[in-house]
Parts: C-alpha cells; sequence; structure tokens
C-alpha cells in the first residue's frame, strides 16, 4: 500500500484584519479522496500538531465540494485531521509521496519552516514525488532558504497575483507567492483566465495554481509516483 504525508498549514491569522485563514478545505478533502479511493495510506501532519485551523470562507456554500460534504459525514477523516502529528521525526523512508495542500496559511508558517523545507529536499533527493496545491507551493520557499538554487529554473505553479487580488485580501498577506517563487528563480506558469484549473510538472515535483487544480494536483502525483516507482529519477 503507498503512503502519502499531507502537511497542513498551523496558521490562521490574515495580517491587518480580523479574518482568519488556515486551511482551504476543499484543497485537503479533494486531493484526500483522491488518494483514499485509490487505497491508499495518508499520514496528516501540520507544524503545531492537533487541528488545523480551516479558513471560514472555505465553507461558505459557493466554495463547497462534494468532497467537502463527504469529509463532513467521514469520521475517520475528521479523526485524523483533528490529530495531526508534529513534523518532528517525519522520515521520507516511511513514506512514498509528499503533499501541501493550500489556503493562505502555509505562506506564513510552512514558508519558514525548516523541518518542512528539509523533509522536501529529503524526499526529492530520494526520488520520491512531490505535490502542492494553490499556496501549498509557498512551502518550496523553506526548502530554497536551506538549499540556494533549489528553485532556480523549476516549472511550477501556485496561486496569481492576479487571483489574489480577485479574492481582496491581497492587502493582507506580507508578500505574494507568484513573485516570490519567481524572485527565488522559480518559472511559475498558470492558467490564461483566472480561477481556472492548471497543473505543471517538473521532473517529480507536481504543484497547481488553485482550488481547482487540487483534485487534478493529487491526481498527476499518483500517475507520477506509480510511473517512477522509489527510484530517484529527478535533480536533487
Amino acid at each position: 500500500m503507498k503512503k502519502i504525508l499531507m502537511i497542513l498549514t498551523s496558521h490562521s491569522a490574515m495580517e491587518d484584519t480580523d479574518s482568519k485563514t488556515g486551511v482551504w478545505l476543499g484543497e485537503f478533502t479533494d486531493p484526500y479522496y483522491e488518494f483514499i479511493d485509490q487505497g491508499y495510506q495518508i499520514t496528516l501532519a501540520s507544524p503545531m500538531g492537533g487541528t488545523p485551523p480551516i479558513d471560514p470562507l472555505s465553507e461558505l456554500t459557493e466554495n463547497i465540494t462534494a468532497s467537502n460534504r463527504r469529509f463532513k459525514d467521514d469520521h475517520s477523516a475528521q479523526e485524523a485531521f483533528n490529530n495531526t502529528s508534529t513534523l518532528d521525526g517525519l522520515k521520507p523512508q516511511d513514506f512514498d509521496a509528499l503533499f501541501y495542500p493550500g489556503g493562505h496559511g502555509p505562506i506564513w508558517d510552512l514558508a519558514a519552516s525548516q523541518a518542512s523545507g528539509q523533509l522536501i529536499l529529503d524526499f526529492l533527493d530520494c526520488g520520491k514525488p512531490m505535490g502542492a496545491v494553490c499556496h501549498g507551493p509557498a512551502a518550496l520557499i523553506a526548502a530554497a532558504e536551506l538549499r540556494s538554487g533549489f528553485l532556480q529554473g523549476r516549472v511550477i505553479s501556485a496561486f496569481t497575483n492576479a487571483e489574489e487580488v480577485l479574492t481582496g485580501r491581497s492587502g493582507n498577506i506580507p508578500y505574494q507567492l507568484q513573485t516570490r517563487l519567481k524572485e527565488l528563480g522559480a518559472e511559475v506558469k498558470t492558467a490564461l483566465v483566472p480561477f481556472t484549473s492548471h497543473v505543471e510538472r517538473d521532473g517529480i515535483l507536481v504543484t497547481g495554481q488553485n482550488p481547482l487544480s487540487a483534485g487534478p494536483t493529487a491526481r498527476l502525483l499518483m500517475e507520477v509516483l506509480e510511473t517512477v516507482g522509489g527510484q530517484q529519477t529527478q535533480r536533487g
């Protein structure tokens, strides 16, 4: 049975506002059930452990997905979500792939987490695929801080500057993710139309742009995982 480690944000506060953020629920539940339905075993972790915050906007009616509704009736999944482990002691040898859901939270905690950044480097160095969606690719910033040039020339996708403006939250974040990734040398590719699905693959690194990209990113990650097995096939 293939095992996937999903790392969720523990950060809930937006800057200069009373608004809250956290995990964008559909960006967790869509990939989670893609993995579960293919027989994968999932381990959930977060920087602080316990129950990650959920972005309240992701629970509004217009943002609810079928997987969200399924999650609300899935006591086993809720138990796992409410009891995430911390990042301490996690090793790529115990898993087959790594996945980061989004929500604005990762641009604060996972982007600055050395433990998370080292896990990313260790997974990729072992030839084990990584996926991330929306603001989840912010976790790559920590890896780039640990290894100079890590993102240089890598083709990725992530939540765009235009999408930040359209959400009305661009004034409540410390930086624009698309810009920061470009500054670190990444080639950020996106859909022509905001909020439409877009996924990029660079070797065993798979990234998606926004909430609609969550399920497709998970499916491509599984395709990569089944293709490469455990072999080291990418640049470290």
